[in-house]
């Protein structure tokens, strides 16, 4: 290889790796001026989504959400005080789908059986089918539903729909075609409240 077919090649990878340098550069710097403006689209949806789980979408987070619990446990528990005085309570889930994370919001009347609300999102659930769960037409049969039978905690079934006959106090239809995303629906919730009972007894059971 001659001298100026070395220097060539020196001068491509040279050049190559400045780039990837600048590239990088500019990336981490337009990241971070990004990032607060990321924070903050996340906080609001955080907000409309809880908003949402109590009915209240597009209202103000400010004027009704007015506590925030957290237990020992770091479990979050959102206090909704309504225009008539009524207390919702909202528990922020968080399970996996079919093809990624499901996450969402379950508000509970005052009683911490009966649910008022949800909300629910996903990453990447297939369109038509598992993305299903985050459109009210999913969401809005869950309100009224219990997750206690007789006192005692079963939590919410999510079943194929048109089977099983007519839901019980306990019981939601799921997604069409999406099983997978509607038992990790139903799993989220048992899984999630599961912790919240375990963290409430221990905080009445503390020596």
């Amino acid at each position: 290889m001659d001298k100026k077919k070395r220097n060539g090649d020196l001068y491509t990878f040279l050049y190559a790796a400045i780039m990837v340098t600048i590239t990088a550069a500019l990336l981490a710097f337009v990241s971070q001026i990004l990032k607060p403006r990321q924070e903050a689209n996340k906080q609001v949806e955080m907000q409309q989504s809880i908003l949402r789980a109590v009915h209240l979408a597009d209202r103000s987070y400010e004027q009704y959400i007015k506590d925030t619990v957290v237990g020992v446990q770091r479990l979050p528990l959102y206090i909704c005080t309504l225009d008539d005085g009524s207390r919702k309570f909202i528990i922020p889930l968080s399970g996996k789908g079919l093809w990624g994370p499901l996450w969402g919001y379950l508000a509970l009347d005052d009683n911490g059986q009966t649910i008022y609300g949800v909300d629910f999102d996903h990453e990447a659930e297939t369109p038509g089918l598992g993305a299903e769960v985050s459109r009210a037409e999913f969401s809005a049969p869950f309100r009224g539903k219990s997750l206690y039978r007789d006192s005692t905690f079963v939590s919410i079934s999510v079943l194929q729909p048109g089977k099983g006959g007519a839901r019980t106090i306990n019981q939601v239809d799921g997604i069409s075609g999406g099983t997978i995303t509607s038992r990790g629906i139903e799993n989220m919730i048992r899984e999630t409240i599961e912790l919240y009972i375990k963290e409430a007894y221990e905080q009445t059971h503390l020596p």
